[in-house]
């Protein structure tokens, strides 16, 4: 039986890398990392045989919370055009507001494969479907990510 202080580091590790790598803040993707864990610990009970997927899914889902509620105010052209952690801050509204245009299968896949660095045999085992279907719903979601940030 897996114990939750065992696997938090991991867990924490892979919210944070998630949040990230949406937002582009250490601090905000600390503060999601921290509320996702807490959500875990509050349901290991059952969402422990799903740990890793649970926790990457809850990670983007709240990453991607925290950029809508922060881009609900109102941006100035020098905060679009300032470097975020060294990365411009339109790209990264361009590509949360993308990922939540796909579909929850596509958006889980390619959160699981692309923001959480995992190679698609785990992603197939995580999301209990075959490999071909991983690949199938990466090659869309990247496919219509592009189509819809460009």
């Amino acid at each position: 039986m897996q114990n939750f202080d065992d696997d938090f580091p991991g867990l924490y590790r892979i919210a944070y890398r998630v949040a990230y790598r949406i937002l582009g803040s250490k601090v905000e993707a600390e503060d999601v990392a921290q509320e996702t864990m807490s959500k875990a610990y509050a349901r290991w009970w059952r969402i422990r045989p799903d740990a890793p997927r649970w926790v990457s899914r809850v990670a983007a889902n709240n990453a991607i919370d925290v950029w809508r509620k922060s881009s609900k105010q109102d941006l100035t052209a020098e905060d679009l055009v300032r470097s975020h952690e060294g990365e411009p801050i339109v790209e990264r509204l361009a590509l949360v507001d993308a990922l939540s245009r796909l579909s929850r299968r596509q958006r889980e896949v390619v959160v699981l494969r692309y923001l959480a660095g995992y190679p698609e045999a785990d992603v197939a085992e995580i999301l209990d479907c075959s490999v071909g279907s991983v690949k199938t719903h990466a090659s869309r979601g990247l496919s219509r990510l592009r189509t819809t940030m460009s």
